[in-house]
C-alpha cells in the first residue's frame, strides 16, 4: 500500500521531481512557461502582499533569476498556479517573459491544502487568513479538525485556537489583522464572553502597549471582578450620629450598629444574644408591657 504523503512534511513530500521529458527546455523537473499564460491561484488564502517585499524580490529575480519553480496544473492550454503565487507576481514585477514551473494535477482541495501548507512554511499568512483557510477545508470539503491538522503540520489544538479567531468582533479582527495587536492577544481577549469586555480591554492594550502576558492578567481580573469599580466609601458618623448611637445603646442594653449611606439614609443594627434580651429590646422600644 503506498503511504499517504502530509503537508506537514513539506512542500517536497507532496510535489516530487516530475519525471524529465525529452523536450530540451525542461531542467530538474521544471519547464519553462509564459508568465502571461499563468493565472493566480482562486483558492489563494493570503489577501494581503507587501509591496515593499515584492519589489525586493522582483529586484532578487532581475540579478539572479527565479531559484524556485512555481507549481502550476494544466487549466486548458494555459496554467493555473497552485503555489507560488508571490514568486509569479515579482516576475510580472521583473518583467519576465517565462518563468519555470513543475505541472501538477491537483483537485481544488489539493490547490487550497498546497496553497496554505506554501504560506505557513514562509509565515505569509496572518492569523484571520489562515483561521479563513481552515475553514474553508472544513466548511467545503467536509474535514474536521484533525484532519486539517494533518495536512497542514499543525496539532489540532493549533487549529482549533485559530479558527476560534473568526468569533471575536470585527474590530478587534482588524485590529489583529493590521499587527496592532498580536495573535496572543486576540486569543487572551477570547476568553472574555461579552463584547463590550472585549473591546474595553482592546483599548486599554493598545493605549499603554500591553504585552501578552499583562493582557492576559487584566482578562482574569476582569472575569474575577476584580476590575469592578469599588462602592463609593459611606459618609463618616457626626458627632450627632455617635451622640445618638451611644443613647441608643445606653437605652437598650445592648450593642447597636449605625451606618449612612448618604447624608439622608443609612441602616441601625440591633444585636441581641438570648430571647431574653429580643425581650428586653422588644419591650424597650414598644413599652413595656408589651410581649413578642
Amino acid at each position: 500500500m503506498t503511504k499517504k504523503r502530509g503537508l506537514g512534511k513539506g512542500l517536497g513530500a507532496l510535489i516530487p521531481p516530475a519525471p524529465q521529458p525529452a523536450s530540451p527546455e525542461v531542467q530538474a523537473g521544471a519547464i519553462e512557461v509564459p508568465v502571461d499564460q499563468i493565472s493566480p491561484n482562486p483558492r489563494q488564502p493570503r489577501q494581503t502582499m507587501d509591496q515593499a517585499k515584492l519589489q525586493d524580490l522582483a529586484n532578487s529575480i532581475i540579478e539572479h533569476g527565479l531559484i524556485q519553480p512555481l507549481i502550476v496544473t494544466r487549466a486548458g492550454t494555459s496554467y493555473q498556479l497552485v503555489a507560488g503565487e508571490r514568486r509569479w507576481r515579482a516576475c510580472q514585477l521583473a518583467g519576465l517573459a517565462t518563468a519555470p514551473v513543475i505541472v501538477k494535477e491537483t483537485s481544488p482541495q489539493q490547490m487550497l491544502e498546497l496553497a496554505i501548507v506554501e504560506n505557513i512554511q514562509r509565515a505569509d499568512l496572518n492569523p484571520l487568513e489562515e483561521a479563513e483557510a481552515y475553514t474553508q477545508l472544513m466548511e467545503e470539503f467536509g474535514l474536521t479538525q484533525e484532519a486539517v491538522a494533518e495536512r497542514v503540520g499543525k496539532s489540532r489544538t493549533a487549529v482549533a485556537n485559530t479558527v476560534r479567531l473568526l468569533n471575536l468582533p470585527d474590530e478587534i479582527k482588524e485590529a489583529l489583522a493590521t499587527a496592532e495587536i498580536s495573535e496572543g492577544h486576540a486569543r487572551a481577549l477570547l476568553g472574555l464572553k461579552r463584547k463590550r469586555d472585549q473591546l474595553d480591554i482592546l483599548e486599554t492594550i493598545v493605549k499603554r502597549g500591553l504585552n501578552v502576558r499583562q493582557t492576559e492578567t487584566l482578562v482574569r481580573q476582569r472575569l474575577s471582578g476584580e476590575e469592578t469599580p469599588s462602592k463609593p466609601a459611606r459618609p463618616p458618623l457626626t458627632t450627632h450620629d455617635k451622640s445618638m448611637l451611644a443613647r441608643f445603646e445606653s437605652k437598650l442594653g445592648t450593642k447597636v450598629e449605625l451606618t449612612r449611606t448618604d447624608e439622608e439614609t443609612g441602616k441601625v443594627v440591633i444585636h441581641f444574644y438570648s430571647q431574653e434580651e429580643l425581650q428586653a429590646i422588644f419591650s424597650a422600644i414598644l413599652g413595656e408591657n408589651e410581649q413578642l
